[in-house]
Formats: structure tokens, sequence, C-alpha cells
């Protein structure tokens, strides 16, 4: 294995995330949470009717997402513990893009025969699942954030469009990366508390 190989592999600088990413993980995470189970039951504007009280508080934690988000970029660029940059967005980098393809093929090849990949929290398919969570997460409070700056100007209904557009595969991404998470911790293979728990890291 050369050199580079060993970078691409090589694990995170430490088994525990920073406070802070810890943190804005938590901040992501419980309003993603909220905003889509308050999506199933909010009624947005209708005409000259407003929205209830449920699309009032999706707005509003929408645009406190926005923010968290926002930080949770800055913390992103500045940190110097978690995974690398070049890891969750591997998309610019040949060699990158050759590990995510033969870890995908692993994991397709492990499915097949009824089993769970072997779990890596560093390995080149999950943390690249991550950075694309991460875009989408953006996203969706990016165009919720737009259209409600918008309305009621027409270029609002574009972002609503694209809102719209990506909320089921926001649930998809959820419902996987959460129970994949559980399975993990009943597994033995990486516990809740990593990304939980407010406690200094090891």
């Amino acid at each position: 294995m050369t050199e580079t190989d060993n970078t691409l592999h090589a694990p995170a600088q430490t088994g525990r995330h920073g406070l802070a990413t810890r943190l804005l993980h938590m901040g992501v995470a419980l309003s993603v949470i909220w905003q889509l189970g308050v999506s199933l039951i909010m009624q947005g504007p209708r005409g000259p009717q407003p929205g209830d009280l449920f699309f009032a508080t999706h707005s509003y934690v929408g645009l406190a997402a926005m923010a968290v988000i926002v930080l949770f970029w800055a913390n992103l660029a500045l940190r110097r513990v978690g995974t690398e940059h070049g890891a969750l967005f591997p998309w610019f980098s040949a060699e990158r893009r050759a590990a995510l393809w033969a870890d995908t093929r692993a994991h397709l090849a492990a499915l097949t025969r009824l089993r769970l990949p072997h779990y890596d929290e560093n390995a080149p398919l999950a943390s690249a699942v991550h950075g694309l969570g991460l875009l989408l997460m953006t996203l969706m409070a990016a165009t919720g954030t737009l259209w409600w700056f918008a309305a009621p100007s027409a270029a609002a209904g574009a972002f609503e469009i694209v809102h719209k557009l990506f909320a089921n595969l926001a649930w998809a991404y959820l419902i996987g990366h959460a129970g994949l998470a559980v399975i993990h911790h009943l597994r033995g293979e990486a516990s809740l508390w990593e990304m939980w728990s407010l406690r200094g890291r090891n």
C-alpha cells in the first residue's frame, strides 16, 4: 500500500469529535427531526390564509437551523479534529474517488451475502455519505430560508419547489443515518454517545 493510500484510509486524529462539532451536530440533527416531523401535520399558507402555528414554528426553526448549519460549515473549515474535508467531499480527488468506489463495491458484496458490511467510521463511503448529508441539509435550510425571505415574490415559488422536491430525500437520509447509528450501537461497534455526549474528548 502506498503512502497516499495510507493517508486516504487513515483514521481521524482522535476517536472522538471536538465539543463544537458535537454541539453543532446535535443542533442540526434535532432541528432536522423537528422540521420533518412538523411537516407531517402543518398547514401552509393557502391564498390569503396564512399558515398555522405549526407552519410558523417550521419557518422559525428553519431559520435557526440555517444559522446552525452556517456555524457547522465554519467549524468544519477551522477545526483540527475530526473527519478530513477531502474524505467528506472526495469528488475532486482521483485517489479518493477510487477509494470510494472500492469501498462501495465492498459494501455491495457484503449486502449481497445478506451481511452487514464491516463498520469503519472513517471508511470512504461512510465519510462521503456524511458529506452528502451535510450538503442535503444545507440545501433544505437554504431553500427554506430563501423561500421565507422571498415571499410573496415569484422567486419564492422556485425555492418552494426545490425545498419540497428534496424533502423525501431528507427523510430517507434521516431514517438511514439514524437507523444505522442505532444498529452499530447495538452491535457494540460505535457508541451513540460519541456524537451525543457533552463530555470532553478522551
